[in-house]
């Protein structure tokens, strides 16, 4: 098992990934191609079993059945075919399980490196090749020593095999009879655009930012315009909901630097990302998130944002 506890420190700005490759088909040590996630996302590596094989009927050609793992059943699957690598396969090759919005999932790489300690300012932005590749499941690169890594985005890859993992909804519908203002930050672009239309559906105002550094920058300047105009930012703002793993700055710091600044700190926010398991909850209690939920449960987030912002005014109120 891999020690998740000190994984992902909050409030530091930084990430730990777990590094693994695929080696190609008649290639050298040249065509091995590296990727990454994100370590908290990872239960352990295992030997892959043998006979592993695509099955038949399956969802997508990437499928290779099932695996026990002690008392799991779990599916599996190739991520060279999913990525359209034709891999060279060998004698010996490991399976990374993943814990991901409560779902357990192999995945079967070449090998596995090492672990890594970034920041997300190091993340950048997929170039324009791999962001314009059809099957592309890349959410950024980083540089370690002499080689590009990719960040693979397992969300994606088990939301387009699961579509009923996108989004699930508690079958309530929400809305407040007078406008609010909630401030989304995520940066997925499917997922901004579920956010933002659950919330405009529930009678909100929406801003939207693809990362923590955006989404800071913009409070800051709106908390400066508010105080220049005689107001506080909660005449403006109601609530700030942000994702966890996001490339400049992540929600973690995000919250910290809204929590301990004079005047934001009057700001409900609530995390929203797939990282939120029991075992790394207490992260978020750590820099005073008001509420944690795990995607993809985009509706009862947007109830649980109202129920939260009614919360914090009955308490001015009551002052």
């Amino acid at each position: 098992m891999l020690d998740n506890e000190i994984l992902l420190d909050t409030g530091t700005n930084e990430f730990e990934i777990i590094e693994f490759f695929i080696d190609e088909v008649d290639g050298g040590d040249d065509d091995r191609d590296y990727f990454g996630i994100n370590v908290a996302k990872v239960l352990e590596v295992v030997e892959a079993p043998k006979g592993l094989e695509a099955a038949e009927g399956a969802p997508h050609p990437s499928y290779l059945g099932t695996m026990s793992l002690r008392d799991i059943i779990l599916p599996v699957i190739d991520l060279a075919v999913w990525l359209d690598i034709e891999r060279k396969k060998s004698e010996f090759e490991l399976i990374v399980v993943t814990e991901i919005n409560n779902v357990i999932t192999g995945f079967l790489v070449s090998g596995v490196t090492q672990i890594h300690r970034i920041g997300w300012g190091d993340l950048k932005a997929p170039n324009k090749y791999i962001a314009d590749i059809a099957t592309n499941s890349i959410t950024g690169t980083v540089e370690i020593d002499d080689r590009f890594v990719l960040m693979i985005d397992l969300e994606r890859i088990l939301g387009e095999l699961d579509p009923e993992m996108a989004e699930r909804s508690d079958g309530n519908i929400y809305t407040v009879p007078e406008k609010m203002t909630a401030v989304l930050v995520d940066d997925s672009a499917s997922v901004r655009a579920l956010l933002n239309r659950n919330f405009e559906s529930a009678n909100f105002d929406v801003k939207l930012y693809k990362n923590g550094q955006e989404a800071w920058e913009a409070l800051r300047e709106m908390n400066g315009k508010a105080k220049s105009n005689g107001g506080a930012i909660n005449d403006i703002i109601d609530i700030v909901v942000s994702d966890i793993e996001m490339p400049q700055m992540d929600g973690y710091t995000l919250t910290k630097n809204i929590k301990e600044h004079a005047d934001l700190s009057c700001l409900p926010v609530i995390l929203f990302s797939s990282l939120i398991t029991k075992g790394l909850y207490h992260k978020g209690e750590g820099v005073k998130a008001d509420d944690q939920i795990t995607k993809p449960e985009f509706n009862e987030l947007t109830g649980r944002a109202i129920a939260l912002i009614e919360r914090y005014r009955a308490k001015r109120q009551s002052r």
